[in-house]
């Protein structure tokens, strides 16, 4: 990550010789620091000089390295909703953050749909009425190419395409109709509700960018270290047959043509070269304490059925080595599964196979959830504007696993299938207090075999099949645009799945 001069007359002056303070540049004014982590500042100065820092009453200190590095670690605090003024020190040049909140931090990836801002959002016209929260913080950095879709990237883009540009850090907000507008939408609704049940303050930094694919949030060394995905960073990625077909044909339309952008061993620099994003946004992070992780992603892995077949292990890789490098175990990660959309003339045509594989996902990356939205796809638009409820359902994960709270998480997960007496019983985690339909009208989504559906009722929390003999499989949702119907008794839907039957 680049700094931010502190000292503006000398913004563009060599630190060697005018010896002025840099802080990394996710720390501003407004900004949440993780409550109940060692507090950990870093920037650049002169080498040797002595930076000193200065928060809630502790004063730490530590020397630039040779390399002009330095770095301070503040004891850990409590949650403080009183703003605060971070100050760093280095000589006579110095620089303070003012309104500094300690609280909970959540860093979000993902493609367009968690990228979608808040004025697009459905519910948009009435939130912005009462989004003033002071206490959630919004970090926002737009990547280079953001909604620059299907074009020759201009001059101005390829200057970006570094990995101290490409995120454009900004600052931080507080939350009001201003800051929240083109805030995600997603993120945002998550926030609102984690604080409105806890009161942490919330803080968070969104990474997303729109049509990324999974690999571009995973560092090069990770794909390399596994067997299975070390093909992904091997030879220009741009012809890389590893890689999603679509994001290749993006990627040459953006950047395939120029002759001036920077590039690698791997291909030109782009959002959506294998590790780029990863780079460039999550890296410069890991001495940062953090919450955890919201996922919104899939869409660009979902068109072959290669890139399907793969996608849980591509992401418990990914997960795997943010909590080594993060150096939490147990950092949680929460992320959505696809919605629903008519696949006809899209690209995709494994919705209900990507969906599944997601489902999988919970049980192979520990501490991790997921947020269902079949029932809230739009027919003809990957983008459904209803952010609000994958927003809550996000946070119903944090808010069980995390803050503890009385809150069931998720609609009903499929554990097993069992043949016996001519039907087929079907046994789920979240459906203790009973299931329904959503609109009160006859069971929809259910099929055997791939083949029709079929019919199906309730009984104490199971599904029931009439069964002439034994299925092979049985299917729920499986429909890109699904007709599923069938919630628990908190109206949260039921995940898309294939089982086997027992």
């Amino acid at each position: 990550m680049h700094v931010r001069n502190v000292l503006i007359v000398l913004f563009m002056l060599p630190v060697a010789i005018f010896g002025q303070v840099q802080v990394a540049d996710v720390f501003s004014s407004n900004m949440v620091l993780q409550r109940d982590q060692d507090i950990v500042v870093w920037g650049k100065a002169r080498p040797g000089d002595l930076v000193e820092v200065y928060l809630g009453g502790h004063l730490a200190h530590s020397t630039a390295t040779h390399d002009s590095v330095w770095t301070v670690v503040l004891p850990a605090q409590k949650i403080n909703r009183t703003g605060q003024q971070l100050t760093v020190s280095c000589g006579d040049s110095s620089v303070s953050f003012e309104n500094v909140l300690i609280g909970d931090v959540w860093v979000c990836i993902g493609q367009s749909n968690m990228e979608w801002p808040m004025r697009k959002e459905l519910h948009w016209k009435e939130e912005m009425t009462v989004c003033d929260h002071p206490e959630i913080r919004l970090c926002n950095p737009p990547p280079a190419g953001r909604y620059v879709y299907g074009a020759r990237y201009t001059d101005s883009l390829v200057s970006r395409l570094n990995l101290e540009k490409f995120y454009d850090w900004d600052a931080w907000f507080v939350s009001d109709s201003s800051s929240v507008s083109s805030m995600s939408a997603v993120a945002y609704y998550f926030a609102r509700e984690v604080n409105a049940r806890t009161g942490i303050p919330i803080g968070i930094i969104n990474l997303s960018i729109g049509g990324a694919p999974l690999e571009s949030f995973i560092s090069k060394e990770a794909l390399l270290s596994d067997p299975k995905f070390r093909a992904k960073v091997s030879g220009n990625w741009l012809e890389n047959d590893a890689l999603p077909v679509w994001v290749k044909e993006r990627g040459v339309q953006n950047v395939g043509q120029l002759a001036q952008v920077p590039s690698d061993d791997t291909g030109p620099f782009h959002a959506y070269k294998p590790g780029f994003a990863y780079e460039a946004g999550i890296k410069p992070l890991f001495q940062m304490p953090v919450k955890g992780i919201l996922c919104y992603q899939g869409e660009s892995n979902s068109q072959e059925i290669r890139s399907v077949n793969e996608y849980a292990e591509l992401s418990a890789l990914m997960v795997s080595d943010f909590r080594k490098n993060w150096k939490t175990n147990d950092l949680p990660f929460y992320f959505v599964q696809l919605s629903s959309i008519d696949t006809t003339g899209y690209k995709s045509q494994f919705w209900g196979e990507f969906r599944d594989e997601q489902r999988k996902m919970l049980a192979t990356i520990p501490f991790s959830g997921m947020a269902v939205c079949s029932d809230i796809g739009a027919f003809k638009n990957v983008h459904p504007t209803n952010k609000k409820s994958v927003g809550e359902r996000l946070a119903r994960w944090a808010l069980n696993l995390n803050y503890k709270l009385d809150v069931t998480p998720s609609g009903p997960l499929a554990l097993k299938a069992v043949y016996s007496r001519n039907q087929v019983e079907i046994t789920f985690d979240y459906a203790h207090s009973g299931l329904k339909t959503s609109d009160g009208g006859l069971v929809h989504g259910f099929s055997l075999d791939g083949y029709n559906e079929v019919e199906a009722s309730f009984f104490k929390g199971k599904v029931m099949i009439p069964v002439r003999k034994k299925p092979a499989f049985v299917y729920y949702g499986w429909k890109p645009y699904s007709d599923g119907n069938v919630v628990n008794a908190e109206n949260l839907p039921m995940s898309t799945f294939r089982l086997a039957v027992e």
